[in-house]
Parts: structure tokens; C-alpha cells; sequence
């Protein structure tokens, strides 16, 4: 398989490895709800150090990852800032922000979403799928950077998206109306989209006109232009009109035997009068129960970048008219749930912006009753004002005043109508007088002189040209509260590494929990299960063929002296704990692997006991 060739990525190809364990730290202050690292989480934080952070307790456990990273337009001012150790790549972070006038923008957005992406990937179940949303400046290096992560069989779909609703007459060439959504399934064999709900226009095509009990159908034809053997013989409706066969060119799509059994089943179609071309009856309880997703997804299904953006101003979250960020509509992500995740799935978005992925999920959820989670990731300083105060508001409920706009009147100004400017003008007039807002005062002399006055609807008409299109709006002042979603959610930031040297001065010594979780990860390659109600100390769970235990406190006085040691009875209690849980589970004997800071056992002592002994701090760095 062909591979991508860029600059510096001998440097990233492992570089995830290299990144530090940083244990997050909840916020209950920034939180909704009490802290609970094993339910919705917005974090703030680099996203590859997050996503490191994350392995211990997530890894092969999201069920669908969206993403929304920059598109490398030149315009976007996004930097990179990865510590690779590598002159060239250091040097880069001194050239930020990247900009289209960056020679090397494409090689470091690659080496940005490399390392990224392969975390990602770690974190994936095998059922699990990624959605990444790009553009024509960056989808085709993604394809192939994606290819060789995940394998060419691992990609499903590129959707396009129609993010646009009207075209830009000001483009140069083409207007630009669609974004693309790669679809990237971990295992081809395993995952499937699941079906859309049916639309009423596709309900709305099965009526029953002959009462069939077997109830609603639609009628097909039964011809085709495909070569049939059997697919030439005379048929007779029932009014006793005869057919000496399909339309010319074509041949019956099944054989006579079987169409005389259909037509005794009722299952062929002659018209009202029982007098035309035979068809075939098809019923609505034989289709599918919902549709197949298509790649193409127009606007009006899933929204457009301006929905995006009203959402954020009824919101209160951005002002009307900035245009410095650029999120995604809620239906589109919504889209995405509804054909990548099922009811209780967690979802990964690790580039959150706005927060229009957990904005999403929570909807979701309040639709029908589900439980999924969401994980958000956000390094920029509007994580708390933004990524988390939108879902805040999403979930507690917000009021809002703002303008509600009513289009009267939208039609494209050609040429030869752009000379017929005065009747474009009368009509604007015509329209402010039918609402009753009208700056010519001489045009309500035409108002009967006992006339009531009539209700304005609007608070002003605003009358615009964009790309070509006349658009006259109403536009209404109105304040209203807008309903929780409810729910709640952790706020967290990133602690400070796990670091060799500040684990032996005591200077840094993380909390137990989290010590313990990337220890077992470290060790076993899964996440860190609950422990058992009646574990005793220092367990830590249970691995596929062994018992975790972790001695160990946050506390430099303990981990320095005698109790903190790993001595016979402690290896003796061990050994006949595991035995016994085991053994009420049907299971055979695991072995036990017992991270201490030191032992006072020999290694013929450890064996006899199945134990294996991992020294701290340096057990932490035995992988790497």
C-alpha cells in the first residue's frame, strides 16, 4: 500500500509514546452536577495530552469519535505546538501561526493530526467508527494518513455535506458549497450504520386501495430491460384483456410460474379496473424499518454554517454578526449519532470548539431516553466560556432576546431584472405597507379613513442583496426561555506529568487513582475496572490472567519506610484472596502482579507465591 511522505515524520511516527500521563483534575466549581470522571467530561487541556490521559480509563471504549480540526485553509491562524524533539519541529515553534503564506503548512497540520489520530485510533472500540469533518484543502492527505493508520479497508464513506444555502456570486471560480465527512470504521467486518427513520414523504407513497388485509403497498414494475429466459410469455388481466408480453425491450422480471402464484396471492396489481399493464404489489411491513444513509446530505436535513451560528447567538453565546468561529449545526451531529451510535454510546470529541457535540448528544438523549456520554477536549481559553458555558446552558435552560427574521420575500436579481429596478422598489413598498411599517407617509392616505389600524407583525423590514439574491425580511424583537435539556457534566484540566524525577524526590507524587489507572493500563493494555465491594487493600482489579495490587499512598514518609514493603504475609494474604475469588467465579488461579517500592521477599519466595513484583517509581516507565 502506498504511504504519505512529509516532512518531520520519522519524528512523529511514535511520538504519542513519548507524550506524558498527566491525570485529570475535576473542577467541581466549572462542573454541572457532582464530579464523576466516568461520566460526561469537558476538558480543557492540549488534546494529545488528553487523549494520553484518557487511555488509562478509555481505551477500546469509545463508540464514536467527531472531529472538527482545522482545515488548514491559511486563514485560520491555528499553531502548531507539539514538544517533538526535534530540531527542525522545535524550530516551528517559533514560525506560529500557521498561514497560507507558510510554505510547510501542509507537512506540520500533518504532523499535528499524526500522533492524534493514532491515540484515537487506541481509544476506539472495535465497533467503533470516526467522523472527521475537512475541506479540499486538507481531505486528501487525510485519506491517505487514515489509510495507513487504521488500513485502506477501514474507510466507509465520504459524505458530502452542503454547508452552504445559497452560492457565493463572488467566488472565482467555483462557488464552494460543501464540506466533506470522512467516515472511518476500526473494524469493516463489525460496524454497520444504523438505519434513518423513514420520512412521511416515503410513508406517504403506501395506500390500500383494494383493502389488502395485508395493508399498505406500493405497486412496482415488473418489466426490465435485463435479458431473461423466462421473461417472455403472455399474460391476461382480469378484465380479460390480453398481453402478449412486457413492453417491447423488455422482459418480465420473474417467471410464469411464479407470476401465476403471485397474481393468485393477490400480489399483482391490474389497475382499478383490473385493465392494465400488470404490476407487482410491494407492502410497507416488507420494507426495511428505515432507510439506508446516503453520502449526499443537503441543508435542509442537517443544517448549514449560518444555522450554526443563530444557534450560538440565541444562545447568548456569540454575537450577531462575528464570524471569527466557524462550528458545526446541531442536526448535523445529530445526523452522525443517529447512523454511528446507539443509545448508550460514548462519544469522543477531542477539537470541541463550540461544544455542538455534546449540544447534540444531550438532545439526543432528551429525544429518547438514552444514556450516552460525551467526552469534549478543548485547549484554547474559551473551554470554560464557551465549550462548557454552552453546555451549561444546554442543560440548565437559558432566556434569550433576539431578532426573529421572517423572509417575504427572496428572489434572484438578474441582469435584465436589475433594469427593472423601480417595480423591484414597489414591491418593497408594497410589502412594508401590507405589514403596516411604511416610511411614505402619503402611502397611508390610501388606508380607508375609519379603518382600525392594523397589527404589526414585525418591528422593522429589512431589505438586503447577497451574492445576487433580494431578500426582504420582517424582523421581530422577542425574549424567551429556552427549556434544559438536563444532564450534567465534569469539568476537568490536565494535572502535572508523572515525572521520573519529581516520583523520587517525593516532590510530585500523583494521587493514588490515578497512579493506579495508568499502572494497570501500563501493565495489562485495558482499562482499570471497578474493584470488587470487598477488595481487600490495595488491590487494584482483576486483568485477564492475573490480580493487580498497587502499595501505595501519596505520602513520602510511607513510601520510604517498612510498611510500604511487600513482605511474606502480605504476599501469603494475596495468594488466598485471589484463590478464593476465583474460585467462586469458576475461574482458574491468576497469578498476582504487585507494583511496592520495595520487597522483602526473595524472588524463589515470590514465585511459590504466583507473584510478580514491579518496583515504584520505575514500574512507571517499564513500557516506555
Amino acid at each position: 500500500m502506498p504511504e504519505i511522505v512529509f516532512k518531520g515524520k520519522e519524528y512523529v511516527y511514535n511520538h504519542h509514546l513519548s507524550v506524558p500521563y498527566r491525570p485529570l483534575l475535576a473542577d467541581a466549581s466549572k462542573s454541572v452536577g457532582a464530579p464523576d470522571l466516568s461520566g460526561n467530561l469537558v476538558i480543557q487541556g492540549d488534546n494529545l495530552h488528553a487523549l494520553k490521559s484518557l487511555l488509562p480509563r478509555y481505551a477500546g471504549q469509545v463508540d464514536l469519535i467527531f472531529i472538527d480540526p482545522p482545515y488548514n485553509t491559511g486563514n485560520e491562524g491555528w499553531c502548531y505546538s507539539d514538544g517533538v524533539n526535534s530540531p527542525i519541529m522545535k524550530e516551528w515553534l517559533t514560525t506560529n501561526p500557521v498561514d497560507g503564506e507558510d510554505m510547510l503548512r501542509h507537512d506540520k497540520w500533518l504532523c499535528m493530526m499524526w500522533p492524534r489520530l493514532t491515540l484515537l485510533r487506541e481509544l476506539l472500540s472495535e465497533r467503533g467508527s470516526i467522523w472527521i469533518t475537512l475541506d479540499d484543502n486538507e481531505v486528501h492527505r487525510a485519506r491517505m494518513v487514515l489509510d495507513e493508520l487504521f488500513g485502506e479497508q477501514a474507510f466507509i464513506a465520504n459524505v458530502v455535506w452542503q454547508k452552504n444555502f445559497s452560492p457565493k456570486n463572488t467566488a472565482q471560480f467555483f462557488s464552494e458549497d460543501h464540506d466533506h465527512l470522512l467516515v472511518i470504521a476500526k473494524n469493516r467486518d463489525l460496524w454497520r450504520p444504523r438505519m434513518l427513520e423513514r420520512t412521511e414523504a416515503m410513508e406517504a407513497r403506501y395506500n390500500n386501495p383494494d383493502n389488502d388485509p395485508r395493508g399498505p403497498w406500493t405497486s412496482g414494475d415488473l418489466s426490465a430491460r435485463n435479458f431473461y429466459s423466462e421473461g417472455s410469455y403472455p399474460v391476461s388481466a382480469p378484465s380479460g384483456r390480453v398481453f402478449d408480453g412486457p413492453p417491447p425491450g423488455r422482459y418480465w422480471g420473474i417467471s410464469q410460474e411464479k407470476f401465476v402464484q403471485f397474481d393468485s396471492e393477490r400480489r399483482i396489481w391490474w389497475g382499478e379496473d383490473g385493465n392494465n399493464m400488470p404490476r407487482l404489489k410491494r407492502f410497507l411491513t416488507d420494507v426495511k424499518q428505515g432507510r439506508t444513509p446516503q453520502t449526499l446530505w443537503f441543508y435542509d436535513e442537517v443544517g448549514h454554517t449560518q444555522d450554526a451560528k443563530k444557534t450560538l447567538i440565541e444562545m447568548g453565546m456569540l454575537k450577531d454578526g462575528e464570524s471569527t468561529i466557524t462550528p458545526k449545526p446541531v442536526a448535523l451531529i445529530e445526523r452522525v449519532l443517529e447512523l454511528g451510535a446507539d443509545d448508550n454510546a460514548l462519544i469522543l470529541d477531542s477539537f470541541a470548539g463550540s461544544g455542538t457535540t455534546a449540544h447534540a448528544v444531550l438532545k439526543a438523549n432528551a429525544k429518547d431516553g438514552g444514556t450516552r456520554r460525551f467526552i469534549l477536549v478543548e485547549g484554547e481559553a474559551y473551554a470554560d466560556t464557551l465549550t462548557a458555558e454552552r453546555v451549561r446552558r444546554a442543560i440548565r435552560g437559558y432566556a434569550w432576546a433576539g431578532n426573529q427574521r421572517e423572509t417575504l420575500l427572496e428572489e434572484k436579481i438578474t441582469l435584465t431584472q436589475f433594469k427593472k429596478a423601480r417595480e423591484w422598489l414597489a414591491k418593497v413598498d408594497a410589502i412594508k405597507r401590507s405589514e403596516g411599517l411604511t416610511d411614505d407617509d402619503a402611502a397611508q392616505t390610501t388606508l380607508e379613513p375609519n379603518a382600525a389600524p392594523k397589527r404589526k407583525r414585525f418591528d422593522k423590514i429589512e431589505v438586503k442583496m447577497d451574492d445576487g439574491v433580494l431578500r426582504v425580511e420582517g424582523v421581530r424583537r422577542i425574549s424567551e426561555l429556552a427549556p434544559g435539556l438536563g444532564g450534567s457534566f465534569t469539568y476537568c484540566t490536565l494535572g502535572e506529568a508523572l515525572e521520573l524525577e519529581k516520583l523520587l524526590s517525593g516532590e510530585h507524587l500523583p494521587e493514588r487513582g490515578a497512579l493506579g489507572a495508568w499502572l494497570f493500563y501500563t501493565a495489562t493494555g485495558a482499562t482499570l475496572p471497578l474493584a470488587p465491594k470487598a477488595a481487600p487493600q490495595h488491590y487494584l482489579g482483576q486483568a485477564l490472567d492475573k490480580h493487580v495490587w498497587l502499595v501505595y499512598t501519596p505520602d513520602l514518609a510511607f513510601l520510604k519506610s517498612p510498611v510500604a514493603a511487600l513482605t511474606l504475609s502480605m504476599a501469603e494474604a494475596m495468594q488466598a484472596w485471589g484463590r478464593a475469588y476465583d474460585a467462586a467465579r469458576g475461574d482458574a488461579p491468576r497469578g498476582h502482579l504487585v507494583f511496592a517500592p520495595a520487597k522483602y521477599l526473595s524472588n524463589k519466595q515470590l514465585k511459590e507465591h504466583g507473584v510478580d513484583y514491579a518496583p515504584l517509581p520505575f514500574a512507571l516507565y517499564r513500557e516506555s
